[in-house]
């Protein structure tokens, strides 16, 4: 992924005669956000990228020249992976299906084959190869806690087929009766709820500021508490996963 953004930062930093920590006292930020803003592994906010600015006076050079959002989808995987590494504890709500760090390789497959505008072989590949990276973070025991709530859609849209949709509702399975994840699951029959609009991921870093503004992590926290707050429990929950795994078992 270029670095544009992160080298231009350095160079002024450097040409101001500031060591990343000084940088971040003047900017009321972390040096840990600094040098992973520099290394290309984040992107500041508006508001970080403001107070950048009036630290190495470069008028509003950093606030205007934000990297777009709507960057090319490789580059977007690319940056989720490294943001799961960082993270100490990850919230997701998927709403069609599985998160991507929770996906097998069959099912990441299934979901990349259906991309829009068609891609070629080569680059379906690639992307595999990056979201399956991603579940790495798995390999770690203990970090990042990793909470899963699933709308109930997730388990019937049949992506993949039978085979690919029992394997990877059994992987799911797995993780939670091993510890590593939590899973809980929004029935159906309790209509609408505050995600029902689109999928969700929350992040917490050890050291560094989300993403996002504050306040709209704050809300978006709110509605995924209160979400979670109708799901399944999680015994509920893996009955279900395992009931409905079984249903595809058997079958193409």
């Amino acid at each position: 992924m270029s670095n544009i953004y992160g080298d231009w930062l350095k160079q002024q930093r450097e040409a101001a005669d500031l060591t990343q920590q000084q940088l971040a006292d003047m900017a009321i930020m972390t040096r840990s956000h600094i040098a992973h803003i520099e290394a290309g592994r984040r992107v500041p906010s508006k508001e970080d990228a403001r107070r950048l600015d009036r630290a190495l006076n470069t008028g509003n050079v950093l606030s205007s020249f934000l990297p777009e959002e709507d960057a090319a989808v490789a580059d977007y995987f690319e940056a989720a992976r490294q943001l799961e590494s960082q993270a100490v504890m990850i919230r997701e709500f998927a709403l069609s299906f599985v998160p991507g760090i929770l996906q097998t390789e069959g099912y990441a497959r299934a979901v990349l084959s259906t991309a829009f505008p068609r891609i070629g072989e080569e680059e379906r590949d690639r992307r595999l190869v990056t979201r399956l990276e991603r579940a790495k973070v798995l390999d770690d025991p203990v970090t990042p806690v990793v909470w899963a709530l699933l709308d109930e859609a997730v388990l019937h849209r049949r992506i993949g087929g039978r085979r690919v949709m029992a394997e990877q509702l059994g992987h799911l399975v797995r993780l939670a009766e091993g510890g590593r994840i939590q899973v809980h699951v929004l029935p159906f029959a309790l209509g609408t709820h505050p995600l029902l609009s689109n999928m969700l991921t929350l992040m917490w870093f050890e050291d560094q500021p989300p993403v996002d503004a504050p306040s709209v992590v704050q809300e978006l926290q709110h509605r995924y508490d209160f979400a979670l707050g109708n799901a399944l429990p999680l015994k509920e929950t893996l009955a279900l996963l395992t009931a409905t795994a079984r249903g595809y078992e058997g079958h193409d």
